[in-house]
């Protein structure tokens, strides 16, 4: 293909995805059957995201009619990028479908069928323009497995990716043998606020990230988290340790060095936003529960944690729920009953004294739907993000952007169970905050590896 101008159909669920779709296939030109637009109008209604995109391509489409005074679409619109959209100027037309297709293949047998109106379409431009390049662009795989066998060029829609495969995802982490030493003879260490910290220059290499977290030597060498990264040097602060025997966190401790420097990310005050991620049985949510209500009940930092989460069922829907917010939230938020069950066994008391704690804890964490989150501030608050993997990266900037000050945000999650339609391991909203957060020196992650539920549960894991 290399640099020849391309026509590229676009499907309706790249549109129900991404409404910017339109504006990011830089020189190339856009073509929407008259399905589309159908399509598009059937999901407008409602206040569901899909139904929201949906809105915004019809407003994306009329603003450029009436910018320049176009009514006989048959020479297309410019696709013109609307002000405030922070994307690279395209210069292709979008054209709209003036005629009815031909049914070119008996293997399209019923033409009402959406997919196949579409498939029509493309083979009508196809043989209509025999020189251009047409390409349908679909997020529906049986839609592209159809367009292959009738040989019409069929892609995924790539550019709502934060990466080209998981693999490249940022992991939080950096491992180094015992003769890390030995390359930074110059490093400096001192002694501030109690804490040790070092500073090496930087060679030729890449990699280092604010507030990420660093082991070197074995398993009983040294810990430490990244405070600063600038041009030329590096410096590292050693961690606080949160092992069993040492300090802890409401009565946890760490058990892994994973954990260990999530609980350091956690604690830290001048971290407002962390991320974190890792398969079952990891100790996430028991991790950030442990430090939010450490940090609310006896430093007093926060006033007190709010949680939310995305309502996707692992199986069929099991209809409405009655009762009020909090109460319709409950059966979501099992792993966050679980877990406080763990954090709320008081030494002392018995069963009064168990039934005091609860009650105070319940005052102290408030379950709050996703839904409502629009137009909210959160002051002071410790915000637990849940399933954060089940949410699209525009669900996620809504939600981390109503973060007020004092207020730190924690999103949990694992990439490999996506509930969601449409979204995979690198277009999640929780992939994209780890993505374009790595660089920002107020923020943290680390992928937790080792599971530390049961031994049961870690055999699953693995073996299922």
């Amino acid at each position: 293909m290399g640099s020849e101008k391309r026509l590229y159909i676009l499907d309706t669920n790249v549109l129900m995805h991404d409404p910017t779709a339109l504006f990011r296939f830089e020189e190339h030109d856009v073509f929407l059957p008259m399905m589309i637009l159908e399509e598009l109008d059937a999901a407008k209604k409602g206040l569901s995201e899909v139904a929201r995109n949906v809105r915004q391509v019809s407003r994306f489409i009329d603003e450029m009619m009436q910018q320049q005074e176009i009514t006989n679409l048959e020479d297309g619109l410019d696709l013109i990028v609307p002000d405030g959209l922070d994307l690279a100027k395209c210069t292709g037309k979008l054209f709209f479908q003036t005629a009815m297709p031909e049914a070119h293949s008996s293997l399209l047998r019923d033409g009402s069928f959406a997919d196949n109106e579409i498939l029509s379409t493309a083979l009508s431009l196809r043989k209509t323009n025999p020189k251009q390049n047409v390409i349908l662009v679909s997020k529906d795989i049986n839609l592209r497995i159809k367009a292959a066998i009738l040989g019409v060029p069929a892609e995924d829609y790539y550019n709502d990716r934060a990466l080209d495969d998981l693999s490249l995802l940022y992991r939080g982490t950096r491992s180094h043998g015992a003769d890390f030493w030995d390359h930074y003879p110059e490093l400096e260490s001192w002694s501030e606020g109690g804490r040790t910290l070092y500073r090496f220059n930087l060679k030729e290499e890449n990699g280092w990230y604010p507030n990420q977290c660093v082991s070197i030597g074995d398993h009983n060498g040294v810990e430490a988290i990244v405070k600063s990264v600038d041009k030329s040097s590096v410096k590292l602060q050693l961690v606080d340790d949160y092992y069993e025997g040492h300090k802890n966190v409401w009565g946890i401790h760490a058990r892994n060095r994973e954990q260990n420097f999530a609980l350091n990310l956690l604690m830290d005050p001048d971290i407002d936003f962390v991320t974190l991620m890792g398969t079952a049985g990891t100790g996430k949510t028991l991790l950030t529960l442990a430090a939010g209500l450490a940090q609310i009940m006896d430093k007093k930092r926060y006033s007190e944690i709010i949680v939310t989460r995305a309502t996707v069922s692992i199986g069929e829907d099991i209809g409405y729920l009655p009762g009020t917010e909090e109460e319709k939230m409950t059966p979501w938020m099992g792993a966050l009953t679980d877990n406080l069950e763990v954090l709320t066994q008081p030494q002392e008391g018995g069963e009064w004294g168990r039934a005091a704690t609860n009650d105070l804890l319940a005052s102290k964490v408030k379950i709050r739907a996703m839904n409502f989150m629009r137009g909210r501030t959160f002051l002071n608050r410790f915000v637990i993000i849940d399933e954060a993997q089940n949410i699209t990266p525009k669900q996620m900037k809504a939600l981390v952007t109503r973060a007020g000050p004092g207020t730190k945000m924690v999103c949990l999650g694992n990439v490999e169970q996506i509930d969601t339609p449409y979204l995979t391991e690198t277009t999640s909203g929780l992939t994209f905050a780890v993505d374009r957060f790595k660089d920002w020196a107020y923020a943290g992650h680390i992928t937790l590896r080792r599971g530390e539920r049961s031994r049961l549960a870690d055999f699953a894991s693995e073996a299922l």
